[in-house]
């Protein structure tokens, strides 16, 4: 993880923020008004946004999905960054390619972290999904048999390097939970563990070698004696996480799992629009909420802000804020409790303004 907080007196922080597409618009600017209330608090330094382009809509204004200028300034310009949402198509479109995905291959942002967790504590999980590889290198062909029938292939890379690394930054982010917990924190876990997922009862070499690495990883450091490992198919995993969530703690798993599985989890809180997540690297976060870009709700003033803000608490812990971040974790789930103002995706009828109105009140 990123050292700790430095100086707050003296040091300027810059922050990359790209709405991109959708909702997106709408959904940042909540997150970066909460971080500027605690600027102006002193909970954090001095703070700068830089508005960077990406996105489907300016491809299509420029035929670029993520300009040159944006890669340069993410790389070397800021200390962070917010991604609001992307209009990826379904379809091939000549040229276009997803700007996150590319964002995650330039930075080397290796891990995707997804928490999801209730108010009242009785679910409290994390998703953590190598980010690099799997199915996700998008190399695809299509071929033509004889008979002119077409044939789709995909290319699926697994490796060991970027599987015992996924599995390193599990173990690190079990231990630091049971910190929390042993610190006071509520949650349904008296041990922490990590579960590994895979299919290597059908995919032996792929997933047979994310297995073997986790198991390398857990074994690399004496530390990491204290986390339990499980491992669990994918296919009973998700029949597991709906049946008893309670049960897991970490999740590891290859791109496409954590994926489907992230998502799959949200559920279980209620709705994508509360549920955040960093595109990592041991340095850098990218913060990212994971309800996409909605272009049936975009400019009504409806979205659900609450998963870009718990997203940005993410992205300063992992810069090593944890107290500012643990405030922002606080006010959330105190408007979530009290329930009075919630957006239509969790069945009120409050704007996207007035449940970011709410969060800074509760601060």
């Amino acid at each position: 993880m990123a050292s700790a907080a430095k100086n707050l007196a003296t040091k300027t922080l810059r922050f990359g923020m790209l709405p991109a597409d959708g909702i997106g618009h709408e959904v940042l600017p909540p997150a970066q008004r909460v971080l500027e209330e605690l600027s102006t608090r002193k909970a954090l330094p001095k703070l700068e946004f830089i508005p960077l382009n990406a996105g489907f809509d300016y491809f299509r204004r420029s035929g670029v999905a993520l300009p040159d200028e944006t890669i340069e300034v993410m790389k070397s310009g800021v200390d962070g960054a917010m991604f609001g949402s992307v209009s990826s198509p379904s379809h091939k479109v000549t040229g276009y390619s997803s700007p996150i995905v590319a964002l995650r291959k330039h930075l080397d942002l290796y891990a995707n972290i997804r928490p999801v967790s209730t108010v009242d504590g009785k679910v409290d999980m994390v998703t953590v999904r190598e980010n690099t590889e799997c199915l996700y290198i998008k190399k695809e062909e299509l071929d033509r048999l004889p008979d002119g029938t077409k044939v789709a292939r995909a290319t699926r890379q697994i490796t060991q390097n970027a599987s015992e690394r996924i599995g390193k930054l599990a173990f690190e982010i079990a231990l630091k939970r049971d910190k929390v917990r042993q610190s006071g924190g509520s949650s349904p876990h008296s041990e922490p563990s990590v579960w590994s997922i895979h299919k290597s009862n059908v995919l032996s070499v792929t997933d047979g070698l994310f297995r073997e690495s986790i198991k390398a990883a857990h074994k690399s450091d004496e530390r990491f004696d204290k986390v339990k490992l499980v491992e669990q198919l994918v296919d009973s995993f998700v029949y597991r996480m709906f049946r008893e969530p309670q049960i897991f703690d970490v999740c590891v798993a290859p791109n496409l799992y954590g994926d489907i599985i992230s998502d799959g989890a949200a559920a279980l809180v209620g709705s994508l629009g509360v549920v955040p997540s960093i595109n990592a690297n041991d340095t850098f976060a990218m913060g990212e909420p994971v309800h996409g870009s909605a272009p049936d709700i975009a400019g009504k003033n409806i979205a659900n802000p609450i998963a870009s803000i718990r997203s940005a608490a993410l992205m300063i812990e992992h810069m090593g804020y944890s107290d500012a971040a643990a405030s922002i974790y606080k006010a959330v789930d105190e408007v979530l409790k009290e329930g009075k103002m919630l957006t239509p995706d969790l069945g009120g009828k409050s704007s996207t303004t007035d449940v970011q109105d709410a969060v800074l009140k509760a601060l």
